[in-house]
């Protein structure tokens, strides 16, 4: 895969009281991804924001929208976010029986197909599904809720994701959520991470510019 990581900003530690002058600071920065956590309350313990907000989100940002499904019926979700024209769609194993059929309907609305995996999915679940998928969402922190702190176990996984690429010709991006700063960024990228979402290292600072660099 690409050498040059790419840098997501997770909307979830934002201001949401100012959403639109979040946007703006975030496209003065080096992001091209915007990273949107959809919660339901009931997958996960939280309710974050949906099919609304992301519409209107659309309208004031030209970053490539990576929508992070954390609900138990991700298949209801898909024919909507395709109609705003987002670009990155993935959802988690545990929610879905059919997980290849998923995935083709996703790349079949010209989204890109990824697959969640928690701290505690073992990879073999997407064992027969990594030749079709676009990318691979690794958890490095229980999902739900942000500012939590990286789980170094999540290298290991990263590693052999990236191995089992290499050895495969797989074409997946791996991309990694949680805990994300400056102090594992490196590794993060050696073990074989293309892209990093980082939520609260990013907005909880004065300066989101030099943030995002510092993990490129």
């Amino acid at each position: 895969m690409s050498n040059q990581i790419k840098i997501a900003p997770s909307l979830l530690s934002a201001d949401f009281g100012m959403l639109k002058e979040e946007l703006a600071k975030i496209e003065e920065t080096d992001a091209k991804i915007l990273h949107l956590d959809v919660m339901d309350g009931h997958f996960v313990p939280n309710l974050t924001f949906g099919i609304p907000v992301i519409k209107s989100l659309k309208k004031y940002t030209s970053l490539q929208l990576d929508v992070h499904l954390m609900v138990t019926n991700p298949d209801l979700y898909i024919d909507p976010l395709a109609d705003i024209g987002i670009d990155y769609c993935s959802f988690h194993t545990e929610t879905n029986y059919h997980a290849n059929r998923m995935i083709h309907y996703i790349k079949d609305k010209g989204i890109k197909a990824g697959v969640v995996l928690n701290p505690s999915t073992h990879h073999h679940s997407i064992e027969y599904v990594m030749d079709i998928i676009d990318f691979v969402l690794i958890m490095s922190v229980n999902p739900g809720f942000g500012g939590q702190k990286f789980i170094p176990n999540s290298l290991n996984k990263i590693k052999k994701l990236n191995e089992i690429r290499r050895e495969n010709d797989y074409h997946f991006e791996i991309e990694v959520d949680g805990g994300v700063c400056q102090d594992n960024a490196i590794m993060l990228k050696e073990a074989g991470a293309d892209i990093l979402v980082a939520g609260s290292y990013v907005f909880n600072s004065d300066n989101y510019t030099d943030r995002v660099r510092s993990l490129m």
